[in-house]
């Protein structure tokens, strides 16, 4: 690619590949499959593991152009997890084949990720998890309970860490593995809320054995790892890449258009600063992405996360009062 942004060469290997896998007569999975082997998935990543190692700002030009295609997405929501936390991390730690092996089914969306960290005594404090994975020859023996886990009724794998010593003091006993959800000895119980559903579950683990070569990082190196995945999560939740007007401020401001409320000045000075909050949120935490694509998820993804909470319960409470 000679043009300094890549961005038409782009744009024409695009417009061949849809030549060759017509959305409208492709089938989905077969669709997002090709679109992944053809590098177009995440561009920034490295070829082979559905990228180009091109820069992460011309992955939006990819985007928008399938979308005006009208080519199926890899519903991004149903796998949260899988696409924000876990592929930065097996880009970062896996063996390389593993790598393809993982990558290919995760962003196609044919496998779901889900996190096994939290335990009913380790939430905040992280690294007391109590959660004891035994060595037995080339595998570990594991056993210990799970809580608040989203996806893990659906989910194909999870990410694991689980004490290895517990001679050693809390952060330095742990190690980080990757759990095939269907193994034996695995117990999924959803958690039921006020509102009736179950978003979140607890999972018991039952003599769970899990292969040494699903061991990310060096044996008691799992906090290393788990802080990586940690930053990655903290961008993908507080730096969402959405479109202007999207996720929550595009239902308040549809809900202002289609309601009579030009006469209260107050009310739509309330809209306008939220909106300016959510758009400003959104340019600044396009940059945390970039840093997340390369690999260096840093401390700004707390601040994103933080201002992200804060937002949505203020443009929520604001779309209460439209609805009077």
């Amino acid at each position: 690619m000679t043009d300094d942004t890549g961005a038409p060469a782009l744009l024409a290997d695009i417009d061949e590949f849809l030549r060759n896998n017509n959305p409208e007569t492709t089938d989905r999975i077969e669709f997002l499959r090709a679109r992944f082997d053809a590098g177009l998935a995440w561009v920034q990543y490295p070829e082979g593991c559905g990228g180009r190692d091109l820069d992460a700002d011309l992955q939006s030009v990819v985007d928008a152009a399938f979308a005006a295609a009208g080519a199926p997405d890899n519903a991004p929501h149903r796998n949260v997890i899988g696409l924000g936390m876990a592929a930065p991390t097996i880009l970062r730690f896996a063996a390389e084949e593993d790598k393809k092996r993982w990558l290919r089914p995760l962003w196609t969306g044919e496998e779901i990720w889900c996190q096994l960290f939290s335990e009913p005594g380790a939430g905040s404090d992280l690294a007391t998890a109590a959660t004891k994975a035994v060595r037995d020859g080339d595998d570990w023996i594991v056993s210990g309970q799970k809580v608040w886990t989203s996806l893990a009724h659906d989910a194909s794998w999870a990410l694991l860490i689980a004490r290895t010593d517990p001679t050693l003091p809390k952060h330095r006993g742990l190690s980080y593995f990757v759990c095939d959800m269907k193994s034996e000895g695995i117990d999924v119980r959803p958690l039921r809320q006020l509102t009736g559903e179950a978003e979140f579950n607890e999972v018991f683990l039952d003599n769970v054995r899990v292969p040494d070569v699903n061991r990310f990082g060096d044996l008691g190196e799992g906090w290393k790892v788990t802080q990586s995945t940690l930053m990655n999560e903290r961008v993908a939740i507080g730096a969402g890449l959405s479109p202007r007007e999207g996720g929550a401020i595009g239902f308040l401001t549809r809900a202002w258009r289609e309601t009579n409320h030009n006469h209260n000045p107050a009310l739509r000075d309330r809209v306008l600063q939220l909106w300016i909050g959510a758009e400003a949120a959104r340019l600044t935490t396009a940059r945390l992405r970039q840093q997340m694509a390369a690999g260096l998820p840093g401390p700004e993804g707390s601040g994103a996360k933080l201002t992200y909470a804060e937002l949505a319960q203020e443009i929520s409470s604001a779309e209460v009062d439209l609805a009077g």
